[in-house]
């Protein structure tokens, strides 16, 4: 049996459907040899005097069977000799999660589809996790299942400013790894349309791209054993960052992006791209903070050479 990581994988259990969340949860925590948390929220809205203490009561107790329900059916899941722990927490839900997640070795989250009005006045809890917690966070499409054992595995990550981008490549390629798949490095360029044909007409797409290529490469030699022995693939090319990212996530088994990098210290945000990838994407997300390399042993050394393939 693996030895057990002191850091769980935890799970925040809504009041929806978790499956897929639940699945991805297991399966990361197995090849990590750590345990598995659940988090629950119970969050009440003070209404004035109406709200009664009875009322609360039953949330609570609501809260705490919605809890168990997902425990059972996780046990049901679990392999041998895997920790399972439970938390019920009582306080605003992303800011609750995001306490309770402190210590994590990554959260997991399942993401419900929202019509386009639903995404203009609700707050999405996945996004305000991601866009706040200090551990990785996994968003798991709800009608996400897990792929067959022989499909072949692909890691995409979306690379903006290579050079900036060392702490979220090593991230994506420490799940590469883990994975026994291919990382695909995506990167894009556009800009504003009122001046992209006028940009574009005078410049040479292969002129982009091998400045691109040359730039990740260097990002990739830079990261030494980390990336040794896994196969990756630079895709640099014209396009929108999250429609291009969206499209690769039909043919990845997990898609890393970096949380946007303020440059004022105004608090973390999410960004306009890793928000509409989370909102579309349809393989789970991983989202990191770019400022933050993984610890030591998160990528485990090779001997094997980086095999580069460009395209």
């Amino acid at each position: 049996m693996t030895e057990q990581s002191s850091k769980p994988v935890v799970v925040a259990i809504g009041n929806d459907p978790f499956d897929g969340a639940l699945d991805f949860a297991i399966a990361e925590a197995a090849r990590g040899g750590s345990g598995l948390h659940l988090v629950h929220v119970v969050h009440v809205v003070p209404s004035g005097p109406e709200l009664m203490l009875d009322d609360l009561a039953d949330v609570t107790l609501i809260g705490r069977q919605t809890l168990q329900a997902a425990a059972e059916r996780a046990h049901d899941l679990l392999p041998g000799g895997m920790v399972l722990t439970t938390q019920l927490v009582d306080g605003p839900v992303v800011s609750s999660i995001v306490e309770a997640v402190d210590n994590a070795r990554m959260v997991v989250l399942q993401h419900r589809e929202l019509g386009r009005l639903m995404q203009v006045v609700s707050r999405s809890v996945s996004s305000g996790v991601a866009a706040h917690a200090h551990v990785p966070v996994v968003s798991v499409p709800a009608d996400w299942t897990p792929p067959a054992d022989d499909t072949p595995a692909t890691v995409t990550v979306g690379v903006d400013v290579p050079a900036r981008s060392r702490a979220v490549v090593a991230a994506a390629l420490a799940e590469a790894r883990a994975r026994h798949a291919t990382l695909q490095l995506l990167h894009t360029w556009s800009f504003p349309n009122a001046y992209d044909d006028i940009i574009m007409s005078r410049t040479q797409d292969d002129t982009w791209a091998r400045r691109a290529r040359a730039e990740i490469t260097a990002v990739l030699e830079g990261l030494g054993d980390a990336a040794a022995g896994v196969p990756v693939r630079i895709e640099a090319r014209h396009d929108h960052a999250a429609d291009a990212l969206v499209r690769a996530s039909g043919e990845s088994q997990l898609l890393v992006v970096g949380r946007h990098d303020a440059l004022i210290p105004l608090g973390p945000h999410l960004g306009p791209v890793a928000g509409a990838v989370l909102r579309e994407a349809r393989c789970p997300v991983l989202v990191v903070d770019p400022r933050t390399l993984p610890g030591p042993g998160s990528p485990t050394p090779a001997s094997d050479r980086l095999a580069t393939q460009r395209s």
